[in-house]
Order: structure tokens, then C-alpha cells, then sequence
């Protein structure tokens, strides 16, 4: 940020202590801590549930209980009704007192189980918002409270729009496109900023290049701007976290059954059964083989995911998982581009032999969660161990001839074998300074990555690395032999990493709130070379710090300022890029400014809004006196403004999307673009929007609209994907309380399109107009 841009954050942020310290001012008695929690008729813990606390004359106030059902409120003194709502419960209200009490008083709510009448079944409304999570600070928090632009996609919000992939979550989240990653992998543009590791399975790493399914998600977090205070190395634009299902205490039978346009089969089940009141088994099942709009393209994926739920006491509960799953599909590097456009070929053309091109991965991952109460501190230990077998073959189209009659082709393939080992313990616990009350995190995590990588050129007829094909027939048979070449990746990576951190939320009064904390992470990274027995190491030392600034002139209403910092290691996402001369280069930097607005408009409704500013520093560039040396004088920088909808409008009406304007563009030369160029597949304006809405009791409507503008197809800025408009639509019905039909149309009016790119010559057309048709059964 330059010189002057910083005495005006500087200056936001004195302006927003200034207005909660004239707020404060109108309350200058002493305050009263009220704690408590709530809990079940069989006194277990109650996570997650809503406490409203109201009095004549003052505005009402609420919190939210932590995994061990405790909440705490700083309150001036005077008689307050306490209301406690959690989903499954009946609702309880109570009157407490705290006239004439000196520091503190506790309450003990316990919720009944709420009666028949008051179930959910699949006819209700859907929940697109949510309150709270815990992934953002580690601690379960009031979103409008986080100092931060997020955006949460629940499972029925996937539900309604059909979703199975980690492409459908982002195309309705504002500020991320999805990229390419070659057709073989999830890989997201974040405020600018490309990444294929910073994916989470519930807070952990989950950083292998492969493509992830949504049928055991509970709902997927979209974190924006700098993480790496909680998550670690990397998260420079953001983070993506999935929230998995986790094996409960009431018993669930879902069942879904999915066929629709270019041949798309789909069944997933979900059991959750308790087995006594301190057993509970759950078991998440996956199968799907499907075709595409592209040709001779298709996919068999299929997965397991059993978990366990022990509360060995009533302060101690382990979560056991174990997942495995397979994604084998035909590997598909789109069209090339003809002067600075794609080539205007049919959007189902293949390029290469597609009998010859597959992508496949294996992964199987083991976590256990164990949750302790020790008195005042609640204890966090979670362990995760991910074994990932992943492969591709592809051929890839490259330039157009001048004449438009021929194409080159060239042909590589890559192995990937990586096992992952993470231990992350966090300590909660809150404590009071005078009327100031703090709710502390101290953790650790430590690693281990061990990473096999293998690369082979093709050769055609044994002898060249590339072939012309024709245009008009891009599709070939010639024999292929795959062997090294002279540059082509054999290695193994050694990765020890250890962190920790600490935290403080502090609420100073009802209208202000403290955010902040420091990581201090410790990156070994040991490379071999198989071909040469070359070995170089990196060690790193990173300090992520973050600070936030949260008022409230209403309960309702947040008000922020945030500045947070990440960094990424030389040899960047997945290892790969670290070199005799890499090894000796910085971590880059990435240092975001936010200012935002939260509004709970109503208790299932949420309007955000956030202006930022994101520096990308220490990137890499050639010195121009000597182009074999590497300078880190290259930048990056995104400004940006999101406006983000979430939620229910009405009991009928719900509501999903935003809107984003994103300005990334380089600030000095790197050694991939020029000054000023703009950064690839960042789009200057997107719009999204999913509306559901209930026309009877047992029939819905669906229908959104995605909007982006042109954008570049790389740094080179010589190729425009265009700027498109689609609409999707959707049709619920009701059956009974048991059986729901849903069918789905996506791109309803057939617009031609282009969705994203790896590079001027691998673009991959949007999908023509296809339907789906669900049955889903619940028991």
C-alpha cells in the first residue's frame, strides 16, 4: 500500500474506535457478565444455538455458544429475558436479573426436544444463510462479527442448484473465478490471485491437485483475503474450506437419484444412525458416471465416507472419519485461440486422442477430532492423514496456423504421489479485564508432506514432441511413446512444518470488538532430484499477523476494518518450482486492507459489503541489466468492492449471490508480465444470482443469472475470453414429507460461452443448454 493510501486506513480505523467510544459513552455503568449454557434434557452440550437477550429500553443483543454450549454477554445491570433457540429444540425463555450484582451471574438453559409439529421436513423453505461458523478464527462466531468478506454455500443451497463440484460453489460466490488447472484439477482465481493448494477439509490442508465432490459437504466456506494467521503458508487471495458431515444423534435416511442431458448418471446416500446416547454411526455414499457436452469427454467417480461420533463423557467427545474416493475422467485441454479470440470451431470439438488422455486419483483420508473441556479451557486436537495416488495423460492444442488450417499438438504426462500428515491442536478459553472480556486462542499444528512427482514428454512416432493437425479435424491416432526429456520433473519432496498461534477477541463493550493475532510457522521444504541426485533445501520463517476492528451501533449491524498478512514459500503452491536459484529467493508477500459492512436484516438474511485493497509483493523478475539473474522487484495489485446477498427474503423467498468489481493488474514487471498488465481470469465485473422460491406448499421455483465482463485469458493480455450471460432454472416438487422431485436446467437459453483458460491455447467452452432430473428420498 503506498504512503498515502495508509494514513487513510490508518485514519478509517481511528474513525470507527472514535464512533464506538462516543457509542460507549452513553453507557457508563458498570457492566455485569452474564454466562452461561444450554444444554439437553439429558444435559449433553448444545453447539451453535441463538441467544437473544432483550430489556425494555435497550436494544436486544445476542450471542451464539461455543462447542461446549457456553456463551457470555457484557450487560449493564437491570432485568433481561434470555431467549434460546437451537434447531431440533423447543424454544426457552427466561428472566434473569442482574440488579445489584457485582461482577457476574450464570444461567443454565435447557432446551426440550422440540415436538413433531415443529419438524423440518424436505418440503420447508431451504437455509442459504448461515449465522455462524468456526473456521475463520477457531472459535464458533456470529459471521457479521468476523472482520472479513466470507461466503458460505449450504448443502441446500448445493441441493437446489444440483451442484457436485467445486466450479458450481464458486460460479455463485462474487470475487472468485474458477480456472482451468488444465482440466485435471480444482484450481480458483481469488482476488487475483491463482491457487491450486489452498483447499480445507474442516480447517486442515487438503492440497493435492484433483477434482472434489460435494456429497458428504455440509456446506463449503469461501474465506477472501489473506488467511495464513489460522490456515498457514499460502491463502493469499482466500481459502476454500469444506465442512464435512459428521455422524449425529438423530436418525436420517437420504437417498439421491440423478439422470439428465450428455448422459448423466449420479446416486448419493447419506445414513446417520445413533446407536445408544453416546454412539453414532454415519455413513456417506457416492456414485456417478457421466458424459459430457464435449466430445468423447466422460467421468466415473465414485466415493465412501463412514464417521463416528463417541462422547466418552460429558466432557469428551471423538469424531472419527475415514474417506475414500476415486475421479477418473477423459483428460480435456479445451480449443486453442485464433487472433486474440477462441477459435470459432463447434464447442464439442476434441483436440488430441482422447482413447489416449485420462486422469485419475486415488485419495483416501483418515482424520480424528477429539474435543475435551478442562475446566475453563475448551480443548481441540485434530489429526488428518491424506494419501493421494493422482495421474493425468493430455494432449495439448497450442497455435493456429496463420492460415486457420492446421494446429500443433504436443503431449506430456505427470504422476503425483503425496502423503500428508497434519496434528493441530487449539486451547479456547475467555477471561475478563475489568468490563473488557477476551476469548483467547492459543494453538499448534505440525506436518509432514512427502511428494513423489514424475513427468514424461510425448514423442509421436517415437521422434517429435509436437504434430500439426488439421483444423477442420483436430482429432488424431498417431502412436505416442512417453519418456523424459531433458527437463521433464523426477523428484522427491521432504515438507516439516510447525506454527503456532495466538488469538484475542475482545469485546470492550456492545459496541466494539477487537480481532487480532499473530501465526509464527516454521517451513522446511528438502528437495531431491532423481536425475542428478541434486539436493536443496529451504527453510522459512514466516509471521502472519492480523488484526481486525469490528462496531456495532446495533446488534444487527457490523461495521469493520481489517489488515492481515500471508505468505507463500518460493516453491510456490505444490513444490515445484523451487531451483538452485528459487532456493535462495523470499517468500512472497501478500498484504490485504479491508473495510466492510454487515447487516443481519433479518434473523435468516444477511447484506455485506467490503472495499479492499491486496498487494502481492517479492514476485519474481529478471534483472534487465543481466536476464540470468532474478530480481523480487515484481508486484501485484487488486482493488476490489463485493456486495454479497444471503439468505431467506421471505418464509418463501430465498437468495443466494453478489456482486463483484475486481481491478488486478501488475504494478511492476515479473517474469511472466509486463507493468500494467491485467492478471488473467480476473474479470473487472461479475454478478450472480439464485432465487428459490415457494409457489404452494409442495412446489418451488428456481432461477439465477450469472453475469461476468471480458477478461484476459493470461498475463500476455493478447487473447479476450468474452463476457457472457447465463441463466439457470429449477422446479421442486414435493411428493410428501418423504419423496421430493427436482429437475435443473443450466444455461436455460443456450448461450455460447467460454468459462475459463490455462493460457492463450487451452480454453474451455461453457456447457450448451443440458437438463437434470433428482429423486431424492428421506426417511
Amino acid at each position: 500500500m503506498s504512503a498515502s493510501v495508509f494514513p487513510r486506513f490508518a485514519l478509517a480505523l481511528l474513525v470507527l474506535i472514535a464512533l464506538a467510544i462516543i457509542a460507549s459513552a452513553q453507557t457508563t455503568q458498570r457492566k455485569t457478565l452474564l454466562t452461561g449454557r444450554v444444554l439437553d434434557p439429558n444435559h449433553a452440550a448444545i453447539p451453535n444455538a441463538d441467544i437473544w437477550v432483550g430489556a425494555d429500553g435497550l436494544p436486544a443483543v445476542s450471542a451464539t455458544t461455543n462447542s461446549s454450549g457456553e456463551f457470555s454477554l457484557l450487560l449493564p445491570p437491570g432485568e433481561y429475558q434470555v431467549r434460546a433457540m437451537a434447531e431440533g429444540f423447543a424454544e426457552l425463555t427466561e428472566t434473569v436479573n442482574l440488579t445489584g450484582l457485582k461482577n457476574s451471574q450464570s444461567v443454565e438453559l435447557i432446551l426440550s426436544v422440540a415436538n413433531s409439529s415443529a419438524t423440518v421436513t424436505i418440503t420447508d423453505t431451504a437455509a442459504y444463510g448461515i449465522n455462524t461458523i468456526s473456521s475463520a478464527t477457531k472459535t464458533l462466531t456470529p459471521l457479521r462479527d468476523i472482520p472479513q468478506s466470507i461466503s458460505v454455500v449450504t448443502k441446500e443451497q448445493i441441493r437446489d442448484q444440483s451442484m457436485a463440484s467445486i466450479t458450481d460453489v464458486v460460479a455463485y460466490v462474487p470475487g472468485i473465478t474458477s480456472h482451468q488447472g488444465e482440466n485435471n484439477r480444482d484450481q480458483l482465481v481469488i482476488r487475483g490471485n491463482s491457487t491450486s493448494a489452498d483447499f480445507f477439509l474442516n480447517g486442515v490442508r487438503d492440497d493435492v491437485q484433483y477434482y472434489r465432490d460435494l456429497y458428504n459437504v455440509e456446506r463449503v466456506e469461501a474465506l477472501k483475503g489473506p488467511n495464513s494467521m489460522l490456515f498457514g503458508r499460502g491463502g493469499g487471495g482466500g481459502v476454500i474450506n469444506r465442512v464435512s458431515k459428521e455422524a449425529g444423534f438423530s436418525a436420517l435416511r437420504e437417498f439421491a437419484f440423478q439422470g439428465g442431458s450428455f448422459g448423466n448418471k449420479r446416486f448419493t446416500a447419506d445414513v446417520d444412525q445413533p446407536i445408544n446416547n453416546r454412539l453414532a454411526f454415519r455413513i456417506n455414499g457416492l456414485y456417478e458416471n457421466s458424459g459430457s457436452f464435449r466430445d468423447h469427454v466422460d467421468l466415473e467417480r465414485y466415493g465412501i465416507n463412514p464417521t463416528a461420533t463417541i462422547v466418552v463423557g460429558p466432557k469428551t467427545a471423538v469424531k472419527l472419519s475415514y474417506e475414500y474416493f476415486h475421479d477418473g475422467r477423459v483428460a480435456d485441454r479445451g480449443i486453442p485461440s485464433f487472433h486474440g479470440r477462441p477459435l470459432d470451431v463447434p464447442i464439442e470439438t476434441f483436440f488430441g486422442d482422447p482413447n489416449n488422455s485420462h486422469v485419475r486419483a486415488g485419495v483416501n483420508l483418515f482424520a480424528a477430532n477429539i474435543d475435551h473441556q478442562l475446566g475453563r479451557f475448551n480443548i481441540h486436537n485434530r489429526t488428518m492423514f491424506g494419501d493421494y495416488d493422482r495421474f493425468y495423460q493430455n494432449y495439448v492444442p497450442g497455435a493456429v496456423t496463420r492460415d486457420k488450417t492446421q494446429v500443433s499438438i504436443t503431449a506430456y504426462n505427470n504422476a503425483t504421489k503425496r502423503r500428508n500428515l497434519f496434528n493441530q491442536t487449539d486451547v479456547t478459553f475467555n477471561a475478563s479485564t475489568g468490563n473488557v472480556h477476551h476469548n483467547f486462542l492459543v494453538g499448534a499444528e505440525v506436518g509432514r508432506q512427502n511428494t513423489d512427482n514424475l513427468r514424461n514428454s510425448g514423442f509421436f512416432n517415437n521422434t517429435a514432441t509436437s504434430i500439426l493437425a488439421p483444423v477442420a479435424d483436430p482429432q488424431i491416432d498417431v502412436a505416442v511413446t512417453f519418456r523424459q526429456n531433458a527437463t521433464d520433473a523426477n523428484n522427491h519432496l521432504k515438507t516439516n512444518l510447525g506454527a503456532t498461534y495466538f488469538q484475542d477477541q475482545i469485546s470492550v463493550n456492545r459496541y466494539l470488538q477487537v480481532v487480532t493475532g499473530v501465526r509464527f510457522d516454521y517451513f522446511d521444504l528438502q528437495f531431491h532430484n532423481n536425475r542428478n541426485n541434486q539436493d536443496l533445501r529451504r527453510i522459512d520463517r514466516l509471521v502472519s499477523p492480523r488484526a481486525g476492528v469490528i462496531v456495532k451501533p446495533v446488534t444487527a449491524v457490523s461495521l469493520y476494518a481489517n489488515y492481515g498478512v500471508a505468505y507463500l514459500p518460493s516453491s510456490g503452491d505444490q513444490f515445484s518450482s523451487l531451483t538452485a536459484i528459487t532456493q535462495q529467493v523470499k517468500p512472497e508477500k501478500f498484504t490485504n486492507y479491508e473495510l466492510g459492512a454487515k447487516w443481519d436484516v433479518r434473523r435468516n438474511l444477511s447484506l455485506t459489503t467490503a472495499l479492499y485493497r491486496q498487494d502481492r509483493t517479492n514476485t519474481r523478475a529478471t534483472d534487465p541489466k543481466d536476464p540470468t539473474r532474478i530480481l523480487q522487484t515484481g508486484s501485484q495489485r487488486t482493488n476490489g468492492y463485493e456486495l454479497g446477498l444471503n439468505g431467506n427474503i421471505t418464509s418463501r423467498w430465498s437468495v443466494a449471490g453478489g456482486y463483484a468489481y475486481q481491478d488486478a493488474f501488475f504494478t511492476n514487471a515479473t517474469v511472466s508480465a509486463v507493468k500494467g498488465a491485467q492478471v488473467a481470469l480476473v474479470p473487472h465485473h461479475s454478478f450472480s444470482l439464485w432465487n428459490s422460491y415457494k409457489v404452494l406448499s409442495n412446489l418451488g421455483l428456481g432461477f439465477g443469472v450469472i453475469r461476468r465482463s471480458d477478461m484476459f485469458a493470461a498475463v500476455d493480455n493478447t487473447v479476450v475470453l468474452p463476457g457472457y450471460t447465463r441463466a439457470d432454472a429449477a422446479v421442486f416438487f414435493s411428493i410428501n414429507e418423504h419423496w421430493r422431485l427436482q429437475a435443473n436446467i443450466q444455461n436455460l437459453f443456450d448461450t455460447r460461452y467460454y468459462l475459463n483458460a490455462d493460457g492463450n491455447n487451452n480454453i474451455s467452452p461453457g456447457a450448451s443448454r443440458g437438463g437434470r432430473i433428482a429423486l431424492i428420498a428421506r426417511f
